[in-house]
């Protein structure tokens, strides 16, 4: 078996492996084995291939990892739509009891009822967005 078929076999298993761990351990190893397999192909000695697939494995760690590092520990997506809503404030319009009333979210003003039962809220009262049901909001002190 020629040397850059050998490079392809173990680029190929480095490349599956690393979609089974999700970590980007395996992927720059990958890259430097398919580095190996270009110079193997080119005619390059078997100790020229290993150093430019130590060479392309390093440059990888250096160039590369911390861009999929980045990716991987982002934080999660900005809440948008009524989940944003939820944990801010707002101001009571109509007396809030747990069958009705109405609230001031973000200038809208929205449905709303208490969250806890035994609680009711007057006018110009601040209160906080607990939950969104529907078109309803839920809040609390």
């Amino acid at each position: 078996m020629s040397g850059w078929i050998a490079w392809v076999l173990v680029a190929a298993a480095l490349g599956a492996g690393e979609l089974h761990t999700g970590g980007f351990w395996l992927a720059p190893f990958a890259i430097g084995a398919v580095g190996g397999a270009i110079a193997g192909a080119v005619g390059l000695g078997a100790a020229l291939q290993f150093v430019i697939f130590f060479a392309a494995t390093a440059a990888s760690f250096a160039l590369i990892r911390p861009v999929a590092r980045r990716h991987i520990t982002m934080p999660p997506s900005l809440r948008t739509g009524t989940a944003a809503l939820v944990g801010g404030e707002a101001l009571v319009v109509d007396r809030v009891d747990r069958d009705s009333g109405s609230v001031r979210i973000g200038g809208e003003v929205w449905t709303a009822r208490t969250y806890l039962e035994d609680e009711a809220f007057e006018p110009g009262a601040r209160v906080h967005v607990m939950e969104i049901r529907g078109a309803t909001a839920l809040v609390s002190e």
